[in-house]
């Protein structure tokens, strides 16, 4: 008897998938979870593992196709001899009956089509909040199943001011390459990620007043702590002590003080979150996820490197749970492993700061009246100018500077 495999539960508001890549074809062994395809949701990409060991019988979707939670993927067979039937079917099949193919694709736009323009109606939240708020649906785009239109859809739209903008322009299409030019180049479909990544990055451009403000911190107390304790402190806690975890504590303490810059809008609200969950921005190579650490606040310095390190390797190995990108009310961004100098980080909608990290290099300052070395690094606050008044702004980087240059600040909670 055949075993389905089927899409897992996504986590909260995600309802669809694509296929990214199959690790096993039709014909091939499974054991027992080994992952057997990988999906790509808009927030992280995801191993499907095998319900049970065989031979992989049947692949349902191809590659590069949208899959809904429950949709079936394949199936596993018992024994190698019930695979390669449904693969040899699986090639003979267009060839046996290309006019039933052809038909079988031309409806599969109408069948396409249908859906898109098949109505949902607004979810309960959604139906309250336009109400309250004088929207109809028409000024609301849904991106649920079906179109459907969720609270977030509200929200955004309030926040982009529906009712009063008019219709977006359409997009300019791209100018035709020349013969020469078009053979070498090549055109890949971005990637969920990637598309969410752009249009999240996009949305914060044109929703938020963003602003950057600088400051530079020396960072020669801190490393000199950190060169004394290292060793004793990888020995006991089994972990190596980097710059996040001091990051990471010394902003906390800022927000503490400013909990404007740990607050979103809502509407015409504004939500103060009374508790400190950290983003850290992490570069894959699928493209730049935000892992968030969770109550940092009430963590050591020790607990919180243990916690970075266990999501950066979960995040280069494609394995980040939907509970560890859900969230974060504050994000770090760490420019600097790969050389930046300088940078205007751009806000995680719909946080309102993220603190910008960068290269440490060494620059003649005035300290009590001499010239000395010292190990400088600039530090960016890009924030939503809406709920962020730039004396706060300037107020939190200072905070944060200060921590960093006294670190026993952060010990004595000062």
């Amino acid at each position: 008897m055949a075993t389905e495999i089927r899409v897992p539960t996504l986590g909260e508001s995600v309802t669809e998938a694509t296929v990214g890549k199959w690790f096993k074809q039709p014909g091939e062994a499974v054991t027992a979870d080994e992952p057997v395809v990988e999906l790509e949701t808009d927030k992280v990409t995801l191993e499907v593992p095998a319900p049970a060991a065989g031979t992989l019988a049947e692949i349902t979707v191809k590659e590069g196709d949208t899959v809904e939670v429950g949709a079936l993927l394949g199936s596993i067979g018992e024994g190698e001899g019930k695979a390669a039937a449904p693969k040899k079917a699986e090639e003979e099949k267009p060839a046996k009956d290309d006019k039933a193919a052809g038909k079988e694709a031309a409806a599969e736009p109408a069948k396409k089509a249908e859906k898109s323009t098949s109505d949902m109606p607004a979810s309960p939240a959604a139906s309250k909040m336009m109400a309250e708020k004088g929207l109809s649906e028409d000024q609301v785009e849904g991106s649920g199943k079906r179109g459907q239109i969720l609270k977030e859809d509200v929200m955004t739209a309030l926040t982009k001011g529906a009712a009063s903008q008019p219709a977006e322009a359409p997009k300019v299409a791209r100018a035709p390459s020349s013969g020469d030019d078009a053979a070498r180049e090549e055109r890949v479909k971005m990637t969920r990620l990637r598309q969410t990544i752009a249009r999240r990055l996009k949305d914060a451009q044109n929703t938020a007043a963003m602003l950057t403000t600088f400051n530079e911190v020396d960072m020669k107390a801190v490393m000199e702590l950190r060169s004394r304790y290292k060793d004793l402190f990888e020995k006991k806690h089994g972990v190596k002590l980097g710059f996040m975890g001091f990051f990471t504590k010394a902003v906390c303490h800022a927000l503490k003080e400013i909990p404007a810059v740990n607050a979103e809008i809502d509407g015409t609200d504004i939500i103060y979150k009374n508790f400190c969950h950290i983003g850290v921005a992490v570069g894959t190579d699928k493209g730049l996820v935000v892992p968030v650490v969770r109550d940092a606040d009430q963590m050591g310095i020790a607990e919180i490197e243990k916690e970075i390190g266990r999501l950066g390797v979960a995040a280069r190995d494609g394995k980040l749970a939907m509970a560890d990108m859900q969230g974060g009310t504050f994000t770090i961004s760490n420019g600097g492993v790969y050389g930046s100098l300088m940078s205007t980080p751009i806000l995680n909608a719909p946080q309102s700061g993220i603190l910008g990290m960068h290269k440490i290099q060494e620059r003649p300052m005035v300290v009590g009246g001499e010239i000395k070395v010292r190990p400088m690094m600039y530090l960016a606050l890009s924030y939503d100018h809406r709920i962020v008044d730039g004396k706060e702004a300037v107020t939190f980087l200072v905070r944060v500077k200060e921590s960093l240059e006294d670190p026993e600040r952060l010990v004595l909670d000062l």
